[in-house]
């Protein structure tokens, strides 16, 4: 195994994924407002007595279904967020769960969550 994170590196990480589970929540609370307390005609804009066209409905409907699946696509990379923090304190951190070698900086950059280095993430995605 090459060398491990020092411990710079390893609170630098933390704060992004801090930085990155607190962004997260923040879209999801807009997200949960915005679909679940709204009312049929206050998301449609109408203000008017009429009652809704069935096509209006169900793009509305398909809209908070959207909504609510990115909701649930954030969670889950809250859930990702959260054990990459445990990981951190337990020291196993930015090692491939595969091979146990190093991940590079460029991958912990784009994905801090990430638990495979990119050759076993590509063996395991094949």
């Amino acid at each position: 195994m090459k060398n491990k994170l020092n411990k710079k590196e390893l609170t630098e990480y933390k704060k992004i994924i801090t930085k990155r589970k607190n962004e997260i929540l923040d879209a999801i609370e807009r997200i949960s407002e915005d679909t679940l307390k709204k009312s049929q005609k206050d998301a449609s804009g109408d203000i008017s007595g009429y009652t809704f066209h069935m096509a209006d409905v169900a793009t509305d409907n398909y809209d908070r279904e959207f909504s609510l699946g990115l909701a649930s696509n954030e969670r889950q990379s809250l859930y990702e967020l959260d054990d990459a923090l445990k990981r951190i304190e337990e020291g196993s951190f930015g090692v491939c769960e595969e091979c146990k070698t190093v991940l590079t900086k460029a991958r912990l950059k784009a994905l801090p969550y990430a638990r495979l280095c990119l050759d076993c993430q590509q063996k395991r995605e094949k």
